[in-house]
């Protein structure tokens, strides 16, 4: 620095940093401040302030959406109608079990019946008896 100081000597600052700065942002109304420092050795830094940064403030939460409320009720309502579902197939499947059952006890019952009717012992009166040893065709024609 010059020792009497009036005359300024012009310095370039020199980055601290090796890596580029991004460039200040300039805001609408003009261009930035610039501010001199003097450092104890006697030097002299010249540059633009540098607001310091802030987080971001946090994003307020977005309530629930209707699309999502939508959604999460579709999804009740089709694990309902899936379980309905399963109690209906449940119950037709075990409905077609009893009547196939009920037609399997009837077929046997009356089944049953005809046999009883076709190879029981008949012990009515009534009807004809016919003895084949004593009866005797002629010209091909039965006569009792």
């Amino acid at each position: 620095m010059n020792p009497d100081r009036t005359t300024p000597e012009l310095r370039y600052p020199i980055p601290f940093n090796p890596v580029p700065a991004p460039l200040p942002v300039v805001p609408a109304g003009g261009a930035p401040e610039v501010t001199t420092i003097l450092l104890p050795d006697g030097r002299t830094v010249t540059g633009y302030t540098v607001p310091a940064t802030q987080p971001a403030p946090l994003a307020a939460k977005p309530p629930v959406s209707r699309v999502a409320v939508n959604i999460a009720l579709g999804g009740i309502g089709f694990a309902a109608v899936c379980g309905g579902l399963f109690l209906l197939t449940a119950f037709i499947a075990a409905l077609t079990a009893f009547i196939t059952q009920l037609v399997i006890l009837a077929a046997v019952v009356f089944g049953g019946w005809i046999a009883v009717q076709v190879f029981g012992h008949r012990d009515h009166a009534s009807g004809t008896t016919v003895n084949i040893r004593k009866a005797t065709f002629k010209r091909n024609h039965f006569h009792s």
